[in-house]
């Protein structure tokens, strides 16, 4: 056999081996990313189908969150929560016609969830908001409670006079203005801040210790209406 044959007999099946290599390979680029988005507040945990979850391990969603307030709700007589802060104590008064948003507030407070956050964004005249520290322990918090979002419920005649509890919108990818549950702020206001309507969810009003929520006001801020002396919430507990 000629050594042009040989050379021929051995390049063919080389190129087709390169080939068809190179066809597995285009095809396997071809498959899609799976990737997994992530936030601040939580990881994403992927938990295997038959893996039964107990009841310890519930977490609040935006699937399940709705439900669970609505069941929550239904024999929930106290509307009453008495919140001790470092600078003295005041008593807020739940709507019982803003049922989610009152759910929420009261859950949390049984939950200990505002126990050791701060009054972290004073703005002067206007408001105080509160729910919220940049700590391990209030990012813990949150991540075992849960992430979700409660809808506005802006339609039951309460406007933001003075006294007012309100909760803020969340930031992110928000253009139905869902409401932020961990966090919430009081109109410091005279006679109040009526350019919120509309945009935010009164659930509440200040009933006693309207002196403490001025005092709070009365902190010096700095950079991003955050307080140079930190003001905490000790304590939150529903009262009768």
């Amino acid at each position: 056999m000629s050594f042009k044959r040989i050379a021929f007999n051995t390049i063919i099946p080389l190129l087709f081996l390169l080939g068809c290599k190179e066809n597995t390979e285009k095809k396997i680029s071809k498959e899609p990313k799976i990737e997994l988005a992530q936030d601040s507040m939580d990881t994403v945990e992927i938990i295997p189908q038959d893996k039964e979850i107990d009841a310890e391990e519930f977490k609040l969603d935006e699937e399940n969150s709705i439900q669970f307030f609505f069941d929550y709700q239904k024999d929930l007589k106290e509307n009453k929560v008495k919140l001790t802060t470092s600078m003295g104590s005041f008593t807020v008064q739940l709507y019982d016609n803003v049922p989610y948003h009152k759910a929420n507030f009261v859950f949390l407070t049984r939950q200990g969830y505002f126990d050791g956050t701060q009054f972290h964004r004073i703005v002067k005249n206007f408001i105080i908001q509160g729910g919220n520290a940049d700590d391990d322990v209030t990012a813990g918090k949150r991540r075992k409670l849960g992430r979700y979002l409660l809808p506005p419920d802006t339609r039951k005649g309460y406007k933001h006079h003075r006294g007012t509890l309100s909760m803020p919108s969340s930031e992110i990818n928000n253009p139905h203005k869902l409401a932020s549950p961990y966090e919430f702020f009081i109109v410091v206001t005279k006679p109040g801040s009526y350019h919120l309507d509309g945009g935010f969810t009164p659930f509440g009003k200040v009933i006693q210790g309207m002196d403490v929520v001025d005092k709070i006001n009365a902190v010096e801020v700095g950079k991003g209406d955050w307080p140079q002396q930190n003001v905490y919430i000790e304590k939150a507990e529903v009262i009768q």
